[in-house]
């Protein structure tokens, strides 16, 4: 997975994901500017084998990561990856997708299952939890989470991901995960600790 090299920075070239805006407004009297970007909403998944009693995520090397780790001086064209080695911007994070086609929320959540955990789940074994901004300072974009009860009998597949993805599929016991967010500096995003709390404290007794 951190097996990556020739990393250079350049200015935004053409993107089917991001659109970036400048908003101009007046709040009280004051005239005032705002970038920002339109992204596609997502979903994530908080996962739980019930078989062995492990929560399932996803590992992935997340460029803007790893961009933002490297300090401002040494953000060059070109980036010395001795100096910051790939694995600085790989993340744990729950099972997730964008929303890019006309289907259900839930349908896009168990394709990602499948994709990138390889289990295969009834749709309806999938329980929603909520929806909530994302990226409020940037995007704004909507993120709804679901959760779901998964066993040994639901894989079929090692996972990963498909096409050019590399995800690495990561089974944690409670522990291990109380243990993981009770770190200093946890390399996972807000919906990653969202969802873990949710679980903790709606499905652990």
């Amino acid at each position: 997975m951190d097996k990556i090299s020739e990393i250079t920075i350049k200015p935004l070239e053409k993107s089917i994901y991001l659109k970036p805006y400048t908003m101009h407004f007046v709040q009280n009297g004051f005239k005032k500017t705002w970038d920002l970007l339109t992204v596609h909403d997502s979903v994530a998944v908080v996962i739980y084998n019930i078989t062995r009693n492990v929560l399932v995520f996803v590992k992935q090397f997340r460029p803007a990561v790893y961009y933002g780790t490297i300090p401002v001086e040494d953000r060059k064209s070109e980036i010395d990856i001795l100096k910051y080695p790939p694995r600085i911007g790989i993340t744990l994070e729950l099972c997730a997708g964008i929303v890019d086609k006309k289907i259900t929320l839930k349908e896009i959540a168990k394709e990602e299952i499948l994709e990138e955990c390889g289990y295969d789940i009834p749709i309806n074994k999938l329980e929603k939890i909520g929806s909530y901004c994302s990226g409020v300072g940037t995007s704004g974009s909507l993120q709804t989470a679901f959760y779901c009860e998964v066993t040994d009998e639901m894989k079929i597949s090692t996972g990963g991901g498909v096409e050019d993805e590399i995800i690495e599929v990561v089974e944690m016991t409670i522990d291990e995960v109380k243990k993981y967010i009770d770190q200093d500096y946890i390399k996972s995003p807000p919906s990653f600790l969202f969802g873990i709390y949710w679980f903790l404290c709606n499905k652990i007794k």
